[in-house]
C-alpha cells in the first residue's frame, strides 16, 4: 500500500518506537520566540542540561513587540523583560536570534519561510499553535507546549503518538474575489472546530495546486482552527521556485539534490486516509465570521444561522448579533491586516490593489502590520506604502500586533474589528473586543466603506487575476 505525504515525512524521522505506543520523532528545526521559551530555558538550567543542538534552533521576537518606534526602548515592562530574557538566553546558548530591528526580524511563521529556513520533508516545531503554517511546504510542523520546548532543547526529539490522516480536497475554479483565507474559513465552517482533532490534514486538489505559497501558508496556518495537529500541502514546482535562492536555502547542486528528494514526497496514488472530505470550489464565496470561534463563519451574502443552542446564543450575545441577521452594511470602526495568517507581501498587494485611488472611511482606524522586516521593505520598494498612506491607512512595523492582546495594539472594548488574523475568541484582540475574521480583500473593502460590504458583487470576472498580477 502506498504512503501519504505525512507518512513519508513522519516515518523518515522516527528514531525509535514503543510497540503499539508512542514514537520518538527527530525534529529538524526548532523555532522559538520570547513568550513560550523562558520557562524551558530555566528548566534546563536548573537541571544542568545543555542545549543539545543550538544550530538547529532559530529565535525571533514577535508576540510582545511594539509596532511603533521600534528604534526606542520598549515601554511595556513585561514585554521589555521578555525580549531581554530571550536575547540573554540565545546569547548564552549560541542560538541564532533575529531581535527587534534586525533585518530578518518578524513573526516566526513569516520570517522562517521567507528566509528559506522552512523546507519540504522537514519536521518543525515551535511553542506556538500556528506552527502548522510551515506545512504549506510539505513539512510536518506543529505547535508544542513549554515542557515540550524543553524536551527539544535537551534532545532534539519528541515522544509522540502518531496522528491519524485526513485529506480535504477542493477542486474547480474559485469565484471572483475568493482568496485562500475564504477557502479555509469555508472549510472550517463546514467541518467544525473539532473535525480535525487527532489528525494531520493534507489539502489536495486544483485549488491548492494553483495557489501561491503565500496562499498555501494561509490555509495551513488555520488547520489548527479545525482541531487538526497540523496541515500539509505537497511540494511542487511552485514550492521549489519559492525556496530557490533564499538566504538559507540549499544552493547549486545541493539544491538540485534536495529537489529530487522533495519530488518523492507527494502522496502515492494508492495511499489511503483515515478520513476524507471533498468540496467544490464554486460553492465558496468571500467569508466572514459572526461568532467567537473560527467555525462560526458564513458567506458574506448569507445570514447568521438560526440555532437553538446555549453556547451559540452566548456567542451571539458577546458579539451583539442576532439570529438571522445579515452583516452586510454593518458599521465597523477597526480594521487589521496582519498576523501570521495574512501579513505577507501578497496580502498587502491585494489590499493596495483595492485601496488605490480610494480613501479610508472617517469612522475607521485601519492598521496594516507587515509580518517581517523583509515584507516591510517590499511594501516600501513596491510603492504600496504611498498608496496606503495616501488612502489614510496606518502602516506599522512588523510584529504579531492586533492578532492577540499581548502588546499595545488592542481593540477597545465593545468595538468591532474586521481582522485578517486567525482567532475570534472572546477578548482575543482586547478585553471585550469583537473580532470578525476575513480576507485581506474584505478587510480593505470594509476600511474604505466603513462597513462590511459584499465584495463578490463589486468586480468583473478579471478581478482576481488583476489582484494577483
Amino acid at each position: 500500500m502506498g504512503k501519504t505525504l505525512f507518512d513519508k515525512v513522519w516515518d523518515a524521522h522516527v528514531v525509535d518506537s514503543i510497540q503499539d505506543g508512542p514514537q520518538i520523532l527527530y525534529i529538524d528545526k526548532h523555532l522559538i520566540h520570547e513568550v513560550t521559551s523562558p520557562q524551558a530555558f530555566n528548566e534546563l538550567e536548573e537541571r544542568d542540561i545543555p542545549i543539545f543542538r543550538p544550530n538547529q534552533i532559530v529565535a525571533t521576537a514577535d508576540h510582545n513587540t511594539p509596532t511603533k518606534n521600534q528604534h526606542l526602548p520598549v515601554e511595556d515592562e513585561l514585554s521589555r523583560n521578555q525580549l531581554k530574557q530571550l536575547a540573554e538566553n540565545c546569547h548564552k546558548n549560541n542560538i541564532t536570534l533575529y531581535d527587534l530591528g534586525h533585518q530578518y526580524n518578524g513573526i516566526v511563521h513569516v520570517m522562517a519561510p521567507e528566509l528559506g529556513i522552512t523546507q519540504p520533508g522537514m519536521t518543525m516545531v515551535c511553542g506556538d499553535s500556528h506552527t502548522s503554517t510551515h506545512g504549506a511546504f510539505g513539512a510536518i510542523a506543529f505547535g508544542i507546549g513549554t515542557s515540550q520546548v524543553a524536551q527539544v532543547f535537551a534532545s532534539q526529539c519528541l515522544l509522540l503518538t502518531k496522528p491519524k490522516s485526513l485529506r480535504v480536497t477542493v477542486n474547480g475554479k474559485l469565484k471572483n474575489g475568493v482568496l485562500p483565507k475564504d477557502v479555509i474559513l469555508y472549510i472550517i465552517s463546514k467541518l467544525g472546530t473539532n473535525s480535525g482533532t487527532g489528525y494531520f490534514c493534507e489539502y489536495a486538489g486544483d485549488v491548492f495546486e494553483n495557489m501561491s505559497m503565500e496562499g498555501r501558508m494561509t490555509v495551513c496556518n488555520m488547520s489548527i482552527e479545525m482541531g487538526a495537529r497540523g496541515g500539509m500541502i505537497a511540494p511542487d514546482q511552485t514550492t521549489f521556485e519559492y525556496i530557490k535562492d533564499r538566504e538559507f536555502a540549499p544552493k547549486g547542486e545541493e539544491f538540485e539534490n534536495k529537489v529530487a528528494y522533495w519530488k518523492t514526497l507527494p502522496t502515492d496514488a494508492d495511499a489511503t486516509f483515515d478520513k476524507e472530505y471533498v468540496f467544490d470550489a464554486q460553492d465558496i464565496e468571500p467569508m466572514i465570521t459572526y461568532g467567537t470561534n473560527p467555525g462560526m463563519g458564513i458567506k458574506i451574502s448569507e445570514h447568521i444561522p438560526v440555532l437553538n443552542d446555549a453556547s451559540f446564543e452566548k456567542s451571539l450575545g458577546y458579539m451583539d448579533f442576532k439570529k438571522g441577521e445579515s452583516l452586510v452594511d454593518k458599521p465597523i470602526n477597526y480594521v487589521f491586516i496582519g498576523s501570521c495568517t495574512n501579513s505577507r507581501i501578497e496580502d498587502f498587494r491585494v489590499a493596495a490593489n483595492y485601496i488605490k485611488g480610494k480613501h479610508k472611511a472617517d469612522n475607521v482606524t485601519a492598521w496594516l502590520v507587515p509580518g517581517s522586516k523583509q515584507v516591510e521593505a517590499q511594501i516600501i520598494d513596491e510603492g504600496l506604502k504611498d498608496i496606503f498612506e495616501t488612502a489614510g491607512f496606518e502602516l506599522r512595523q512588523p510584529g504579531c500586533s492586533a492578532c492577540l492582546a499581548m502588546n499595545d495594539d488592542k481593540i477597545p472594548q465593545g468595538e468591532y474589528c474586521v481582522s485578517t488574523s486567525n482567532r475570534n475568541f472572546e477578548g482575543r484582540q482586547g478585553q471585550g473586543a469583537r473580532t470578525i475574521l476575513a480576507s485581506p480583500l474584505v478587510a480593505a473593502a470594509t476600511a474604505v466603506a466603513g462597513k462590511i460590504v459584499d465584495v463578490s458583487k463589486a468586480f468583473e470576472n478579471t478581478f482576481e487575476k488583476e489582484l494577483m498580477s
